[in-house]
């Protein structure tokens, strides 16, 4: 698992890859929380890559999330692989997290 990032103004696009899961989860949160700093307003989470993610996983984003919420920002996922996008369903979490097609797409809406 590898966390990239990169920022279009007040907005920060986290791109993540390969697996996240119980042995990893905790590197990944650190990861995404490294990256993340007072003045984003918007997170977008790009999923392309990730080929899984766990229950332990979803914990991470939902933290996330709760804290971006706490400090004004908002977030978003895109490009869910197809596997990803279905624990994404499943666990209700595509009503928690706005998912949208690509990165031009979620910044457009939340940016």
């Amino acid at each position: 698992m590898n966390v990239e990032s990169r920022r279009e103004g007040t907005n920060l696009v986290l791109k993540a890859d390969g697996r996240v899961d119980g042995t990893n989860a905790s590197e990944f949160q650190d990861a995404m929380k490294g990256e993340i700093d007072e003045n984003d307003r918007a997170v977008i989470l790009d999923l392309e890559d990730l080929t899984y993610i766990s229950s332990a996983g979803l914990r991470v984003v939902l933290l996330i999330a709760k804290d971006l919420q706490r400090q004004g920002a908002k977030m978003a996922a895109c490009s869910l692989s197809e596997p990803v996008k279905e624990v994404f369903v499943i666990s209700g979490f595509d009503k928690i997290i706005p998912i949208h097609d690509s990165q031009d797409a979620a910044i457009g809406a939340i940016g």
